[in-house]
């Protein structure tokens, strides 16, 4: 029983270095993505930054939590903080749809067509190797703690990924071909795989309930 609690504290902790660092990349990834998306008129590279912002609030979310469990906190405290954190997560990820929805769509119907920006294109690449390295720490760790709410924060961080490598295939399509409409489709198709997470997210806060309410008991 001690080495298990042992082996989750030491998961905990590895997984605030992985949160923590996503917070100081997030940072940096949402002003300079939000900054070029406008000057380019690219709705998925002002997408992009949303999205890091997104990724930001959960990264925050998963410190608190992480804390937690990390600092030896009882296991009524860690379950309190587990229900909670999965309630904001998973809030995040219905955001995310929606956004997603809404820029797509927009582009689209006013037929707005991005325009390269090159801060944009190498923050989108910086990217697309970082977030899943980052993804990948976070699961092994989560192997370990079995978290619903740093499984949702791993979806997330998995779309930011995604997010950056579509920016570029779009860009790539636009400038090569002139598909302008490129982007907005390659952004549409990632809402299948997103709506999936944020329903095991939604289901995860019924799942996370009982014990809580035992715990108030």
């Amino acid at each position: 029983m001690a080495s298990t609690s042992l082996a989750r504290a030491n998961a905990a902790r590895r997984g605030l270095i992985f949160e923590a660092t996503s917070v100081v990349w997030m940072l940096a990834e949402a002003a300079l993505a939000i900054g070029a998306g406008i000057v380019a008129r690219s709705v998925l590279l002002t997408a992009f930054g949303f999205d890091s912002v997104i990724e930001l609030l959960s990264a925050s979310v998963l410190i608190w939590r992480m804390s937690s469990e990390a600092s030896g906190a009882a296991t009524e405290s860690v379950e309190r903080a587990e229900h909670r954190a999965i309630k904001l997560s998973a809030g995040l990820l219905v955001v995310l749809c929606l956004y997603v929805v809404t820029t797509a769509a927009a582009g689209l119907i006013s037929h707005v067509e991005p325009a390269a920006s090159w801060v944009g294109l190498i923050v989108a690449g910086a990217a697309v190797i970082v977030m899943p390295g980052l993804a990948l720490g976070k699961r092994a760790a989560n192997r370990v703690l079995e978290s619903s709410a740093l499984r949702a924060d791993i979806a997330e961080t998995t779309v930011c990924a995604y997010m950056a490598g579509t920016v570029l295939v779009g860009v790539l399509l636009n400038r090569v071909f002139g598909w302008w409409w490129a982007e907005y489709i390659a952004a549409a198709g990632l809402l299948y795989w997103l709506a999936l997470e944020t329903r095991e997210a939604l289901e995860a806060i019924r799942e996370t309930r009982p014990s809580t309410r035992r715990v108030d008991e």
